[in-house]
């Protein structure tokens, strides 16, 4: 069994499951009610004990994924969304807490890790996922390896600039893709083009901005509201000509699009597609498939973080397996 945690800036979920992915228990709790560090471990501690007291020793480890978690150190680096300032580590503190492995990453990294052990990219060595909900975060697997970078921070694609000088980011520069290209960015833009259509155009007009979200707004175009389908097109077309700079880059097999969003389907797929035709690189084309998820959307990064311990494991017995094997041919 294995022990996923994923540490959100509202709420850690956790969930522990067996190697086939199935979960035999899962339960969350609001990260942004402690302020003090102390006190979320505390509360993480008591969850952990209550969920590993219903496998005792079948643990083989826990995996958590973090804003800001160097995968290199295991260490939770400021965090801007999470209620504590400084440096965490949790792996040290888990595994002297648990004594058992404890792998950690960042959270963008979790949708790709549960691809890869569980879900569309088993037998993929070379691929990307795009993770859409408030913000966009991203995972690269390059060769079979998920790419960490050399300050374990690698794959912030949210971050790239799309427009100088455009839309306000969280993180304090200016027109960053997730400012575009997100639940909360799809909103941005439906609102931009309710202004400029000036009313009598889409059922949403009525609605103030902090009453609409990316789930009302694909109701709304799946019911032909043309600004609604309006906003979809611009924002996939938007997410096209960026993956078609990631694909030079990364040259992978597939894009997996994840998260929240890509429930729409086919209002942010098609015209996502349509813009990366139109941009990639001729050499390229129709050799990178955007698919979506095999996983639930709402367990991928929690199956994401069991992964983690689940492949150390693997890549472990792998190890010991060649060694013996070097050993035999001696």
């Amino acid at each position: 069994m294995y022990l996923g945690i994923d540490i959100g800036g509202t709420t850690t979920k956790m969930g522990l499951a067996d190697s086939s992915g199935t979960f035999l228990s899962e339960n969350s709790f609001s990260t942004s009610s402690y302020s003090n560090v102390n006190q979320f471990l505390s509360a993480l501690e008591g969850e952990i004990i209550r969920m590993v007291s219903l496998v005792g020793n079948q643990l083989q480890g826990i995996g958590v994924g973090a804003p800001s978690a160097n995968f290199h150190t295991g260490v939770i680096e400021s965090a801007a969304n999470l209620g504590w300032s400084g440096q965490l580590n949790i792996k040290g503190h888990l595994e002297e807490f648990m004594k058992c492995p404890v792998e950690v990453t960042n959270d963008a990294n979790l949708p790709a890790i549960g691809e890869m052990i569980y879900g569309g990219a088993q037998v993929m060595r070379d691929f990307v996922t795009i993770s859409l909900g408030t913000g966009l975060g991203s995972g690269i697997v390059s060769n079979g390896k998920l790419v960490g970078g050399h300050h374990g921070m690698a794959g912030e694609l949210g971050h790239i600039n799309v427009k100088p000088n455009g839309r306000k980011c969280g993180c304090g520069r200016r027109g960053c893709l997730e400012t575009y290209v997100s639940a909360t960015g799809l909103k941005r833009t439906l609102f931009k083009l309710l202004a400029d259509y000036n009313g009598g155009h889409s059922e949403l007009e009525e609605y103030a901005f902090e009453d609409v979200n990316a789930q009302k707004i694909t109701e709304a175009a799946l019911r032909g509201d043309k600004i609604a389908i309006k906003a979809f097109n611009y924002t996939g077309r938007i997410l096209g000509n960026k993956l078609a700079d990631l694909i030079l880059v990364t040259d992978p097999e597939a894009i997996f699009l994840v998260g929240g969003m890509a429930k729409a389907g086919a209002l942010l797929f098609n015209p996502t597609k349509e813009s990366l035709v139109e941009s990639m690189l001729n050499s390229y084309e129709s050799t990178v498939e955007i698919l979506p998820s095999k996983l639930p959307l709402e367990k991928v990064s929690l199956l994401g973080a069991c992964g983690l311990i689940a492949r150390s494991e693997r890549q472990l017995k792998k190890s010991k397996h060649i060694t013996l094997l070097e050993r035999k041919s001696f």
